[in-house]
């Protein structure tokens, strides 16, 4: 995709072909990554943010396509976001059930039990491998498609089903080992799901 050739002289009537692309698929683009990505200011940042890598790489080395490279940098852009995001997230979550529970001294049992259950799950996902894990976030968290996780992933379905059944069995097996119930609601009800592709 990238010509290393004549990293010299650029022409700005190159760099404007980035510019002038970037224009012309902006709305496009936007619409692409509100695909995984729900919060306009995020989808703001990552299509700019890839802007930017696309402006900077034809500055150093000329692009061939530069509407190719500038989806595929937006697409990795927002898979850093979401596991960043996830992150954060599983982090929060866990920080603020333990809050409840210390600030609530009369919870009951069964709260506090959920609530580790929780906890347990979030550590669980966060062992899972990189492409295992955004499957299973892009699936559990944010409910997409088997067909909408393999375009957002750049594999095939059959992939996405494979991610998602070992994303179930390591995360079950994790909260076993953790003396967790496998009764986890974030587990059960899904497992039936698990071959639903729409």
């Amino acid at each position: 995709m990238v010509d290393s050739t004549d990293k010299k002289a650029k022409s700005s009537p190159v760099r404007d072909d980035v510019i002038s692309t970037f224009l012309k698929h902006r709305s496009a683009l936007i619409r692409y990554i509100s695909r995984f990505i729900h919060h306009p200011q995020d989808i703001e940042d990552i299509v700019h943010e890839a802007f930017l890598q696309t402006y900077a790489a034809e500055i150093k080395t000329h692009i061939h396509s530069p509407r190719a490279f500038l989806y595929k940098t937006a697409k990795n852009t927002a898979l850093k976001h979401l596991d960043k995001c996830t992150n954060r997230l599983t982090d929060y979550m866990g920080d603020m059930a333990e809050l409840a529970v210390t600030a609530d001294a009369v919870s009951t049992e069964s709260r506090v039990e959920s609530q580790e259950r929780f906890i347990a799950f979030c550590r669980a996902v966060r062992t899972l491998p990189l492409q295992c894990r955004r499957a299973f976030i892009l699936r559990k968290v944010y409910g997409l498609s088997h067909k909408e996780i393999a375009e957002q992933l750049g594999i095939s379905a059959s992939t996405v089903e494979k991610h998602l059944a070992n994303g179930i069995i390591r995360c079950s097996e994790y909260m076993q080992a953790c003396g967790m119930s496998e009764r986890d609601p974030a587990l059960n009800g899904k497992k039936r799901g698990m071959g639903d592709s729409a």
